[in-house]
C-alpha cells in the first residue's frame, strides 16, 4: 500500500527502512513490526517475493533521486533508518546530505567480506583489520564506511555499522551454479565445490539476522560497528550435503575444483569466490551478544536447507536450469 507522507502507521518508535524487502531486510522489517516499531519502507517498487507485513506504510522512490527522496519525505523525522541499500561512497555522502538531522541513529549494512582477506586469524571479530583486495564490491563496502564514521568523527552523524556474512532466506541456494546444482544432484551428475570442500563458511538465516540488528534500535552506539552472524559453521561439503538431503539425494558427486580455477573459467565468479568464500570464516559475535543477549544461533542450515526446498518445488519458475551452467560444470569437472 501507499500512505501519504506524514501518515504513521503504528504508535512506536519511528523506524525507516531504505530498501525492506530484499533477503537479509525483509526479517528485519517483519521483526520490527512484531515489536510494536511504527515501520516505513521506501523502496523502488512493491515485491512479490517478500512483500512487507500488513502495518507497514510504504513509500516509493528511488533512494538514487534526491529530489524524489525529498518529495516523499517532506519534513518528517525518524528514530531510526535502517541502510540496506548503499553499496558506494557517493551513495553515502548523500545518504548523510539527506538523513543529517532527520534521524536518532543511522544503521549501514555493510558487509563481513570487508575483513581482511585472506584472515591471518580466526575467529573474525570487529577489530580485525578492514582489507579485500579481491573483491570490488567488499572495497567498496569499506569506502563507504569511511564516509560514514567521517560524517561521525567530523559532525556526529549518528551512524552505526553492521557486517553481516552470507545471509539467506528460503529463496536463495548458497550453491555455485543454483538449482542447476540442485538438478544434477538429482540426476547422479558431478556438482562443482570450490577448493577441497574443508574451507568453513558461516551461513546466517536472515530471521537470526534480524533479532541482533533490530535489537540495536535505540542503542547508544554510534560510531560502532558490529559483526551480526550466525554461529552455524560448516565445511562447504556439508553445504552441499545438507542440500542434498534436503531434495532427497543421500550421496551426491560432488567434485573438488581449485578457487583459481574456476575464477580462470567464469571471470564474473572469481572475485566473490578469492575474496570472500574461498576463505575460512568464523565471527565472533561477543559484542552483539553483549548489547542484545536474544540474539543467537536458533536455525542450523539443514533446517534451512530444507525450507528453501519446500519453497522451491511450490514455486516452479525458480527451479531454472541454466544449460550454460550445465555445461560450465561439465567442463570444471573435467579438469578435477
Amino acid at each position: 500500500m501507499l500512505s501519504a507522507p506524514g501518515a504513521s502507521p503504528l504508535p512506536g518508535p519511528r523506524v525507516l527502512f531504505i530498501g525492506g524487502t530484499g533477503i537479509i531486510s525483509a526479517a528485519s522489517v517483519a521483526r520490527a513490526v512484531a515489536l510494536g516499531y511504527a515501520v516505513t519502507v521506501l523502496n523502488r517498487a512493491a515485491s512479490s517475493v517478500r512483500p512487507v507485513p500488513a502495518g507497514v506504510e510504504t513509500l516509493v522512490a528511488d533512494i538514487r533521486d534526491g529530489a524524489a527522496v525529498d518529495a516523499v519525505l517532506g519534513a518528517r523525522t525518524f528514530d531510526v533508518v535502517a541502510d540496506f541499500v548503499t553499496f558506494l561512497p557517493e551513495h553515502a555522502r548523500a545518504a548523510v546530505k539527506t538523513f543529517r538531522g532527520r534521524c536518532g541513529q543511522y544503521l549501514f549494512i555493510s558487509s563481513a567480506s570487508a575483513y581482511q582477506k585472506p584472515p591471518v586469524r580466526l575467529p573474525i571479530t570487529e577489530s580485525t583489520p578492514l582489507r579485500n583486495p579481491f573483491w570490488h564490491y567488499s572495497r567498496e563496502k569499506i569506502a563507504c564506511e569511511e564516509v560514514f564514521f567521517a560524517a561521525y568523527r567530523d559532525a556526529g552523524f549518528p551512524v552505526t555499522v553492521v557486517r553481516p556474512s552470507h545471509t539467506y532466506d528460503h529463496t536463495r541456494l548458497p550453491l555455485l551454479f543454483g538449482w542447476t546444482d540442485v538438478h544434477r544432484m538429482r540426476a547422479g551428475l558431478p556438482v562443482v565445490v570450490h577448493g577441497d570442500g574443508t574451507s568453513l563458511w558461516t551461513l546466517t538465516h536472515t530471521a537470526d539476522f534480524a533479532v541482533g540488528f533490530v535489537g540495536l534500535f535505540g542503542l547508544p552506539v554510534a560510531g560502532e560497528a558490529f559483526t551480526i552472524t550466525s554461529e552455524d559453521v560448516l565445511p562447504w561439503d556439508a553445504v552441499y550435503r545438507s542440500v542434498a538431503a534436503a531434495a532427497g539425494v543421500p550421496e551426491p558427486l560432488l567434485v573438488h575444483v581449485a578457487s583459481d580455477t574456476i575464477a580462470a573459467h567464469v571471470p564474473e565468479f572469481g572475485p566473490g569466490l578469492l575474496g570472500d568464500k574461498a576463505h575460512s570464516v568464523i565471527f565472533d559475535n561477543t559484542r552483539i551478544k553483549s548489547l542484545v543477549p536474544e540474539f543467537g544461533t536458533r536455525i542450523r542450515f539443514a533446517a534451512g536447507a530444507r525450507a528453501i526446498m519446500t519453497w522451491h518445488i511450490g514455486h516452479p519458475e525458480a527451479r531454472v536450469v541454466n544449460p550454460e551452467y550445465m555445461a560450465l560444470s561439465d567442463r570444471l569437472a573435467a579438469l578435477r
